[in-house]
């Protein structure tokens, strides 16, 4: 990048943040921090009004904005598909949101770009998977972000599909977290004392309350993360499959907490770990008689018992 297109860059850096640390740029645009210092004077004598001394931060003015950013055709493709996946993984809350910020994006754009963005739209496409009605996505993902980043509780109904039951429940929002094709909540429950994971599509009303939360009394979304990973009942599972077989495992050894494997003659061992034996023994069964657990000895009991059943079931 030369130095003028790094000095472009720097200043929507700067933009994009309310204070930004000279390591912060450093980092991101691999430089030193003299070089930084550099960068941000040269700013500063063009006319740009920034606000900091090295050591401490660096912010704009505020009221300064640039003129419309121009993007690269690269840029625009990628946002083009992240609207695509935008529509597919949140809600009509964010949909509606991220279609009017397309258009404005597709407003500074070149004539050709936009030629080229209309075409991609019509290449590009991802498939919905069949979610029964109860269990699709609900409105409320722009408002949960909104409680988030005002550090406001919010009051929701959610539906427990443990117990069958509807509760009504305070919590402390910490964060947003999509697995298992499904957005989760994490957050403070005071109803429970506790932190609690709550499946958005669960929750059947909600509004966010008035009053603000001290944020920092809770772990970040990264740090309960990590503490869950390590503090969950994980086991490893070592099983051997027949080399012919192991071509047709693809993804899903991912999703059942593949670690490593090895190479032996006419097999191959792999190492998993996982917190459910019940439920990695019951995706083994479909693979029969080409897979055996060698450890740990309770999923081989396990799955003798599995098939104990299986037996009694089908006779």
């Amino acid at each position: 990048m030369n130095r003028i297109d790094r000095l472009h860059a720097i200043l929507t850096h700067l933009q994009s943040k309310r204070l930004v640390t000279a390591q912060e740029i450093a980092d991101r645009f691999n430089i030193s921090l003299r070089t930084v210092y550099r960068d941000v004077k040269a700013l500063d004598e063009s006319g740009v009004p920034v606000i900091g001394e090295a050591g401490s931060g660096y912010t704009i003015m505020e009221g300064y904005r640039l003129p419309p950013v121009m993007f690269t055709q690269e840029e625009a493709a990628a946002l083009l598909l992240g609207g695509k996946l935008a529509a597919h993984m949140t809600d009509d809350s964010v949909k509606k949101h991220f279609e009017t910020a397309l258009f404005k994006i597709k407003a500074v754009l070149r004539s050709t770009d936009k030629d080229q963005m209309d075409i991609l739209a019509d290449h590009i496409e991802i498939l919905r998977s069949r979610v029964p009605e109860e269990e699709t996505p609900s409105q409320h993902l722009t408002a949960l972000q909104k409680a988030i980043a005002d550090k406001r509780a919010i009051f929701i109904l959610y539906y427990s599909n443990y117990n069958e039951q509807v509760s009504e429940r305070v919590i402390e929002p910490i964060g947003l977290c999509h697995y298992s094709a499904n957005w989760h909540l994490i957050g403070w429950c005071r109803l429970r004392n506790g932190y609690r994971d709550f499946r958005v599509s669960r929750i059947k009303r909600l509004q966010i309350k008035d009053e603000q939360f001290d944020i920092d009394a809770h772990p970040s979304l990264k740090e309960y993360i990590e503490t869950m990973t390590h503090e969950s009942d994980l086991q490893e599972v070592v099983v051997r499959f027949d080399k012919d077989v192991v071509k047709y495992l693809g993804s899903q050894k991912y999703w059942h907490g593949f670690v490593r494997e090895e190479e032996e003659a006419g097999f191959v061992r792999m190492h998993f770990v996982t917190s459910s034996l019940n439920g990695f023994g019951r995706w083994l069964l479909m693979y029969t008689n080409t897979v055996r657990v060698e450890s740990p000895a309770s999923l081989q009991t396990m799955m003798q018992q599995f098939c104990a059943e299986m037996k009694d079931h089908y006779q």
